[in-house]
């Protein structure tokens, strides 16, 4: 459940949590067509927060919109300034942020017209995604029997409300069958990505990512991208295959809600030791330096509140 916060931040002012509403004719409740972004803030070693990539973040909720023909009616800094505020207002040194801009009422069907585009920020307190225990131990991984679309059928690069559809049908069946998350393929039958993640194998010291074809293209999983490089590692954008993944050494997905959660089961295949792997803790641990203002190495990905 989603923990309450005091305010949220709509269409430019502060309102109270329960007073955020918008009407049942809203266009995008009923046809998808809105962009989102999903951002973290980490409380740091020295006191501070710090908001995670989140000129990155911004300029992507942008290029979706652009995508999908909505004009944003803030520029990206008042989005980005936005942003800080609303967890200053709602006194979160750290938390979950979400920015939303949808399509609001007026003409219905599914040519939205001169529809008015709203905005709005939620803030909340927000652990770990596929839980603690997931983070040190891995998780329980299902195919899903549902694929990722074609590239041209829903725009891969653009973080539209409607194409998360997908991966809520993909991740509820996984579910079901007692799983924790779900790994969809691509039209071609390679691996693309979790419902919600972006994900890597290792085999042999070389970490593999899906190339940027039928995924969105990962905040997180660029900054882990290059950690790893940065640690000496070799990383390839490359596509794989069902049975490689099966035979990997260790397997981990990325996201702003899943950080860096390991997988040490894949359809009923234990995936190396059958827990988190080496490379796949030190990742994690420098990661969690890196958001926590401990590596000023990349502190250049940081927005100090």
């Amino acid at each position: 459940m989603v923990e309450k916060t005091e305010k949220i931040w709509m269409d430019g002012k502060f309102v109270n949590f329960d007073e955020a509403n918008v009407h049942l004719l809203t266009h995008t409740m009923h046809y998808g067509l809105g962009v989102f972004e999903g951002i973290r803030c980490y409380h740091c070693h020295d006191g501070r927060s710090a908001i995670f990539r989140l000129r990155e973040h911004v300029d992507r909720l942008f290029n979706s919109a652009k995508i999908a023909f909505m004009e944003i009616p803030y520029s990206r800094e008042e989005i980005a300034e936005a942003c800080k505020e609303t967890l200053r207002v709602n006194g979160l040194k750290e938390g979950y942020i979400r920015p939303l801009a949808w399509i609001g009422q007026g003409v219905m069907g599914l040519y939205p017209g001169d529809n008015p585009v709203r905005t709005a920020i939620i803030v909340w307190p927000w652990g770990a995604y596929l839980g603690e225990e997931g983070l040190q131990k891995g998780i329980r991984v299902k195919i899903s029997s549902f694929t990722r679309g074609h590239v041209n059928s829903s725009m891969s690069k653009a973080k539209i409300c409607g194409n998360y559809v997908n991966s809520v049908l993909a991740k509820r069946e996984v579910i079901k069958m007692g799983y924790d998350e779900a790994i969809l393929m691509d039209t071609e039958g390679y691996v693309s990505e979790g419902s919600g993640e972006n994900i890597f194998i290792i085999k042999d010291g070389l970490l593999k990512t899906t190339p940027l074809t039928s995924i969105l293209g990962g905040i997180t999983r660029y900054a882990v991208m290059s950690i790893a490089r940065d640690l000496g590692y070799d990383v390839a954008e490359e596509r794989f295959t069902r049975d490689e993944l099966y035979c990997t050494d260790e397997v981990f997905f990325t996201g702003t809600a899943a950080e860096i959660t390991p997988v040490r089961e894949v359809d009923d295949r234990i995936i190396g030791p059958g827990q988190r792997g080496p490379i796949t803790k030190e990742l994690q641990d420098a990661f969690f330096d890196v958001v926590k203002g401990k590596n000023t190495k990349y502190e250049g990905w940081l927005s100090y509140l």
